[in-house]
């Protein structure tokens, strides 16, 4: 190759104008012995350029499994009941024996005992509702994530 000819295409090459074609020419020229004593300083970039294209990384990313997934999630909700205990048990005073409740009409003690379980039904049916926003995000996320 004519050595005009490479300083021309170096020119291009550092102003950004050249083509795939002359930078294989610019690689080729470079990576042969017949380089020019004046333009020797170039040769490290081309070759670099050539080694790095050999050089491939294998590189496989690892991805949580599901189990792990799971087993996160079944802490955090372990965790969670056991928070809710401790504030509902902690620091309460212990019920006196003659402050059971004790209802002497069957009928009245029917009536309360309903009253309480329809206020736990209420309370555990808002419990429910908002698990609805959970499972909505869970169909987004599998729509999103397929």
């Amino acid at each position: 190759m004519e050595l005009n000819n490479i300083e021309q295409l170096l020119e291009k090459y550092f102003e950004g104008e050249t083509s795939v074609a002359e930078e294989q020419q610019l690689k080729e020229y470079f990576n042969s012995e017949l380089v020019a004593s004046d333009l020797e300083v170039h040769k490290p970039l081309f070759s670099y350029f050539s080694q790095s294209n050999k050089d491939k990384m294998n590189f496989s990313p690892i991805l949580p499994s599901k189990k792990r997934i799971y087993t996160v999630w079944i802490g955090v909700a372990a965790s969670l009941l056991f928070i809710v205990v401790i504030i509902t048990f902690w620091d309460k005073p212990s019920a006196k024996q003659e402050d059971l409740g004790s209802f002497e009409d069957p009928e009245i003690a029917f009536r309360e005992t309903q009253k309480a379980l329809a206020m736990l039904s209420e309370n555990v049916n808002v419990g429910i509702q908002s698990l609805e926003y959970v499972n909505e995000y869970e169909k987004t996320k599998k729509t999103i994530f397929k």
